[in-house]
This record gives C-alpha cells, structure tokens and sequence, in this order.
C-alpha cells in the first residue's frame, strides 16, 4: 500500500526502521527480526541504504520487497549524491519489479574525494521520481542539517521537496520533542502540507550516542546526560533506560497529535516491541 494511503487512514502511524544486514545475520535470523517486528503491527517499515555514501541498492531492494511477505508495507531508503542518472534508473527499475511502491528519497552521505555527478541535492531525486508511480517519502531535520547553519534555509530546502514531488516527511531523530514541535510549528507556518512522522532512537550505549550526536548534529538534553551519567559502568543498565526514555518520547508524540511515530529499531525488536507495549497501554495503538 502507498504511505500516502495509510496516513489518510490513520490519526497516528506506527513505523520501524531496518538495515541490510552485514555478514553475521544470516537469512534465517533476518526473517525471525522481520516477522517479530511485523507482528507488532506497524504501518510500514522502511529499508536504510548503508551509512557513509557506500549504498547497498540491491540489499535494500530485497528487504523492501521481503516485507511485504509478512503482510506489511514496506519503503526503500533511495540516496542519490554518489549516483549517476543511469544507476538510480537501473535501482528504480529493481524497485518495481519488486512491487515496491515507496521510495524514502534522500541525499545521502558524502564521500571523501568523490564529487557529485547528476545530483546534489534530494529534491532533484525527487523531481527525477516523480511521475513513475511511487509514493515518495522525504527527510526533515528538526533541529536542522548538520551542514546548513540557517533554520530558515532549512525550511525553504523542506518546501522545495514537497513541491518536487514529496508526498510525506520522516525526521531525522531527537531526544527532546519539544525540538519536534517548534519545527513542526515553523514548518506548518511556512506552508508545509504533507504528514510529518518523528523519528526516535533509542540510546543503546555511549558510543553510540557520540556517533549519533557527531553525524547528525542532534543535541542532548540534560535527562539524556543524567541518565548517561547514571549508568556509566553499567551497559546494559543503560540500554534498558535509553529504551525506556524512547517509549516516553513516543508516548508524549503520539499524546500531542503528530502524524506518526519511526522507531529506528537497529534490527532489535525488543526496542520497537518496549514503544509498542508502551503505546499500547496509553491507549494509542490498538491491542
């Protein structure tokens, strides 16, 4: 089903995030994270390209097109600055005969020593997307582009997307909602139409926070810091409350009205299962 469908459905979609396996997770084991996290009933789940400008196009095609033997929509994570027009082509061509019918349109990392060639910016995969009759998803940055240093630059790069062809938007994650909020505001106000879901991760280790933080610019506020001060010699102590502290943030989104909730679940379902359960008791998923 197209995402545009089920946003029209639904006052809160529920959505996970996964990543092509690397080596160790075997097929067996990707279809055990797959049918768990399909059994939690969300609205779609997305497939990431890698990290750091490699693209793994074929990776992504499958999963996308695995999910939906599990009864799920799924949508496929597409980056273009390392592409040239003929490569995207020769994706976009996989991606149908797949039967997928959403595409999440991005950028993509850059890479050191490589140029751009056909693209620089996503809203011109967009434009490129637009008309072969996918459902096309954007990214948005609530507390803005780790490489734009003006939020109102941010948001007229936000507006060209929908015009180009972008039909929804999922944030890149946050630890504070109220960052969400202001973003949503200034956005709405400047005209944005399309549904905005908010993307949360939860903290799993110091590591990975430090990466996080360094890749995307995102800001920690001092509950995160308490709480990472609190577990310092305690991993998992710590990975347990980073999750919890990712159900509350989801609790408090879906109690304040957004269009939907992304659970980037790093292919644990334990995490997505904690914001369901947690979602679930407030009433604002269904059993």
């Amino acid at each position: 089903m197209k995402i545009s469908e089920i946003y029209q459905k639904k006052d809160l979609t529920l959505s996970f995030e996964v990543f092509p396996p690397k080596g160790d997770l075997g097929a067996d084991v990707l279809r055990d994270v797959l049918a768990e996290l399909s059994g939690l009933g969300p609205d779609f789940i997305s497939v990431t390209y890698s990290a750091g400008g490699g693209g793994n196009s074929q990776k992504t095609v499958e999963l996308a097109g695995l999910i939906g033997e599990y009864g799920t929509s799924s949508i496929a994570h597409l980056t273009c600055i390392n592409s040239r027009r003929e490569e995207i082509g020769a994706v976009v061509e996989a991606m149908k005969r797949r039967g997928i019918e959403n595409i999440l349109a991005l950028r993509g990392d850059r890479v050191e020593g490589k140029e751009p060639t056909d693209f620089f910016h996503a809203t011109e995969l967009i434009a490129e997307l637009r008309g072969q009759g996918f459902c096309i998803g954007a990214a948005c940055y609530p507390e803005g582009h780790i490489e734009n240093d003006s939020p109102e630059d941010d948001l007229t790069h936000l507006l060209e997307k929908e015009a180009a062809g972008a039909e929804f938007f999922v944030s890149q994650l946050f630890f504070e909602n109220g960052k969400f909020y202001r973003f949503l505001e200034r956005a709405r106000s400047r005209g944005l139409r399309g549904p905005v879901t908010a993307g949360v991760m939860p903290i799993l280790s110091k590591a990975q926070i430090s990466r996080m933080i360094f890749m995307c610019g995102a800001s920690l506020p001092s509950e995160i810091i308490r709480l990472l001060n609190r577990h310092e010699n305690d991993p998992e102590a710590l990975r347990q409350a980073g999750i919890a502290y990712a159900a509350e943030q989801a609790a408090d989104l879906a109690k304040n009205g957004v269009d939907g909730v992304h659970i980037y679940t790093m292919n644990q379902p334990d995490i997505a299962r904690a914001v369901v359960e947690r979602l679930r008791a407030d009433g604002y998923v269904g059993v």
